[in-house]
């Protein structure tokens, strides 16, 4: 009854690590194809306009696959530590082990790593998602670890977000989540909107409209920052205390925000003080030139 390795067809698999998420890896494989297909035209784009179109498609690519693929990211928030603590209820067995934190917007993993793996004759190496996102039971999956009879130190992190627990820690990660992700959606249609107005010659509307998108970058991670505001409760293994730091989704939100912010200033100031170097980084120079040419072409032959 069993494939390759041990491995039962009928029975739930081991998880991933939390680095892994297949929602996460689908959005970039999408991106980069876009990103494949335009390199393959590269070849076929006439002057300074292949210099151009090569900034433009990139940076519009990087933002848009940000804005997507942060909602399924688990490291917003992040933390760690080695301790030497108990391993599971009514046993004195002691372990030496690395146990880790990664805040998403929909949820926590907890990690907890044996070092070395193997101790006391058993495998420690798990990986533990609970979510709080609308529509998601956090006590219920709680309440499951407790019955599979997880490893203490994960109830013990896992207890501190539920809806009962003193700190007050889910309702404020809950609600502040839902917002930044609500704000994320709203930017990812924004960021849809400056790609229609840059390809049209109203560059000043599409200036307007990355800025807008920055906006809500950046509310997002306001929303998300506000649980900050709330006393984070410390989680104390032996004498040591696990401290939670922002991330790599936060800060590459941050600048992805901040990029939005510089583009759309600076083609409000080029709109204003040099408007034709911005027509020509956009091509309609060349494109009124060529129309020009034609007009031209054309009288001559009716003149004929």
């Amino acid at each position: 009854m069993t494939f390759y390795n041990h491995i039962f067809p009928f029975y739930p698999q081991a998880r991933k690590d939390w680095v892994f998420d297949v929602n996460c890896i689908i959005i970039i494989i999408v991106f980069l194809v876009f990103a494949s297909a335009f390199i393959l035209i590269i070849p076929g784009i006439r002057g300074r306009a292949r210099i151009s179109w090569t900034l433009r498609v990139i940076i519009s690519l990087f933002i848009g696959a940000v804005t997507v693929a942060v909602h399924f990211t688990a490291d917003w928030e992040v933390g760690s530590i080695n301790a030497t603590t108990t391993y599971k209820s009514f046993s004195n067995a002691v372990v030496n082990a690395d146990i880790g934190v990664n805040v998403g917007l929909s949820g926590v993993n907890i990690t907890f790593k044996g070092n070395p793996v193997h101790q006391i004759n058993e495998t420690i190496d798990y990986n533990e998602q609970f979510l709080w996102m609308f529509g998601s039971d956090y006590d219920e999956l709680y309440y499951n670890g407790l019955n599979r009879g997880l490893p203490n130190p994960i109830l013990y992190v896992a207890e501190k977000f539920s809806k009962h627990d003193a700190c007050g820690l889910h309702n404020q990660y809950r609600i502040s989540g839902h917002y930044a992700s609500a704000c994320m959606w709203v930017a990812f249609c924004s960021w849809i909107i400056c790609n229609i107005l840059f390809s049209m010659p109203v560059f000043i509307y599409g200036a307007y409209m990355t800025l807008v998108t920055a906006a809500f970058i950046l509310f997002s991670l306001i929303s998300f920052s506000t649980v900050r505001n709330v006393a984070f409760c410390n989680i104390h293994f032996g004498s040591e205390s696990l401290k939670i730091y922002y991330g790599g989704s936060f800060w590459l939100t941050l600048a992805t925000g901040l990029l939005c912010v510089l583009i759309g200033v600076s083609c409000i100031i080029l709109d204003w003080c040099a408007p034709v170097k911005l027509k020509s980084f956009f091509n309609t120079i060349e494109d009124e030139d060529e129309s020009e040419q034609l007009c031209y072409t054309n009288d001559g032959f009716d003149a004929i």
